[in-house]
């Protein structure tokens, strides 16, 4: 438990622990919590509340066994990627409404650089809407947000387009950051957290596993894992890239953590009793532990039971700075996974994956459209969906776009790994109800947008593009995600109803009882308001 006992003093230190610190918790039986926290682990399964169960004795386990958790919670939309995801748990919306389709468009913005940082700029312009935190601030102008993530979408999109303290992890320097969006300066605490170069100060360490090898059952010796390089335990973090590098280590969680707790305690966050305010975090180092070793790997099992416990230390802290009974907690994640379509999977039935390569097909369909006069920027293939971005040149070469789909869908279709290869416009009249495939699509666009064929593979096939383990699809192994609620105003309780992230927000709503400024996609959970 020595992880969990640095964790903690890291916590107390930032906090400022004391007697005179510690805030008198409101009665048992308030009604309105004084801070609303929002935990998103980034590529969280929900299975593996079940699966990792038995060994979890920290914050994991206080959310699950206390709370109010759902194991048949989904990301119900086409690509389950980051940015979807992350801007659907808060808005109560699907991807059709918010805008926000795929990473690829989602935050990155060249003309909003970042304050102190060489990457890439980020800002929330394509979002569509409103999220939870508008709906606090309509009902509340002086409640106080604070969000932040290793990633930019992680920490923006969840709070939409307002302007806020927003802050995320800058590669290319190892510090948090935030974007012209939202401010022109860092706030002095940010600078000084930076200035404790808490990526520096872990180099030269190693990640061994938090316990002893008899509590792994899997191997350490699966080759296929991070590309066939350093696929096996002790992981050194030494100091070449060394802060790119740092958001693959379980440290960069504890940073996240220790990160949001000074700007808590900065901000007062949760302290007053005449207000209700907002702290949203994203833990994404599961998803770069994922996406390197696979989620059937020790490294994947060790970082849980690391998470676990630094949750543990994290809720503690928030017990003494903001009191216990007076804040509550919304978790999921943004995304499942699927492990490597190559290796048979000892906890998920992969037997029958493929992997599909359509890049020949894609490019022949490219050569003949060029023959007709339809030049390629006309359209574009990603996630699984073709994209007409330029109908025009369609219209202008006499070409029926629809009618060559239907024969690319056809031939793609014939490929082993293909589920379906269909035009949108076939997809909207399925059985959405029974159809769950198809009803995710159309949470993902509409049948008059740019998105004109889409191509779903069978359950746990790859793209070959694909070298790594990965999610994106709209099977239940990319899309089913815990949701869980717990503290002020919840009912606890284990419940097998099938709910949606779009839920979430809603059920805050009513739990805060305040009102969304807009018609939704979700609705709030009533069994889990008390």
């Amino acid at each position: 438990m020595r992880y969990a006992t640095r964790i903690a003093a890291l916590a107390a230190f930032l906090l400022g622990v004391n007697g005179a610190a510690a805030q008198s918790p409101l009665p048992a039986k308030s009604a309105t919590p004084s801070l609303v926290v929002f935990i998103t682990i980034d590529q969280m399964r929900a299975d593996y509340f079940a699966r990792f169960g038995p060994q979890l004795t920290g914050g994991l386990k206080r959310l699950h066994d206390g709370g109010a958790f759902f194991a048949q919670g989904f990301q119900d939309h086409g690509i389950t990627e980051t940015a979807p995801g992350h801007a659907s748990i808060m808005s109560g919306r699907f991807p059709v409404h918010t805008g926000i389709v795929m990473n690829s468009q989602g935050v990155n913005q060249r003309g909003t650089p970042l304050i102190g940082a060489a990457d890439v700029g980020a800002s929330p312009v394509r979002f569509i809407g409103t999220t939870l935190t508008d709906w606090m601030r309509a009902a509340d102008p002086t409640m106080r947000v604070l969000s932040a993530s290793r990633k930019d979408r992680g920490a923006i999109l969840p709070i939409g387009r307002v302007k806020a303290d927003v802050y995320w992890y800058a590669p290319s320097n190892g510090t948090f950051t935030t974007s012209r969006y939202y401010a022109d300066t860092l706030p002095t605490w940010v600078q000084h957290f930076n200035a404790r170069k808490f990526v520096q100060s872990h180099i030269g360490s190693a990640w061994t596993p938090l316990r002893e090898s008899s509590a792994y059952p899997e191997p350490d010796s699966v080759a296929i894992e991070n590309g066939g390089h350093d696929y096996y335990f002790p992981h050194q973090f030494r100091d070449s890239s060394a802060t790119r590098a740092f958001v693959e280590f379980p440290w960069m969680d504890e940073m996240t953590a220790a990160f949001v707790l000074a700007g808590a305690r900065e901000m007062q966050l949760g302290e007053s009793r005449s207000r209700t305010d907002l702290l949203a975090v994203s833990f994404s180092t599961l998803d770069a532990i994922g996406h390197r070793y696979g989620p059937d790997s020790k490294e994947l099992h060790d970082h849980i039971l690391r998470l676990d416990a630094m949750l543990g230390a994290f809720l503690d802290s928030l017990d003494v700075r903001v009191g216990k009974g007076r804040y509550v907690v919304a978790l999921t994640g943004d995304h499942g996974m699927s492990p490597y379509p190559t290796l048979k999977s000892p906890n998920y039935p992969n037997g029958g994956a493929k992997i599909v390569a359509v890049e020949a097909i894609w490019q022949n369909f490219l050569s003949r459209l060029k023959a007709l006069g339809v030049d390629s920027t006309a359209l574009a293939f990603e996630d699984g969906v073709v994209f007409v971005n330029k109908p025009e040149l369609f219209a202008k070469a006499g070409v029926n776009a629809d009618s060559a789909f239907t024969g690319l869908g056809a031939e793609i279709f014939r490929l082993q790994g293909v589920q379906s290869a269909d035009l949108i416009t076939k997809i909207a009249k399925a059985d959405t109800v029974h159809d769950k495939i198809a009803r995710r699509w159309l949470h993902m666009f509409t049948p008059d947008g740019p998105a004109r064929l889409i191509v779903s593979l069978t359950p746990y096939s790859y793209w070959q593009s694909k070298t790594y383990a990965t999610h994106g699809s709209p099977n239940d192994a990319d899309a089913n995600v815990p949701i869980l609620f717990w503290g002020v105003g919840v009912k606890s309780g284990q419940y097998s109803t099938i709910v949606r992230t779009v839920d979430m927000a809603p059920t805050l709503a009513a739990i805060l009882h305040i009102k969304p400024l807009e018609q939704l996609d979700g609705h709030a959970l009533k069994q889990v308001v008390r």
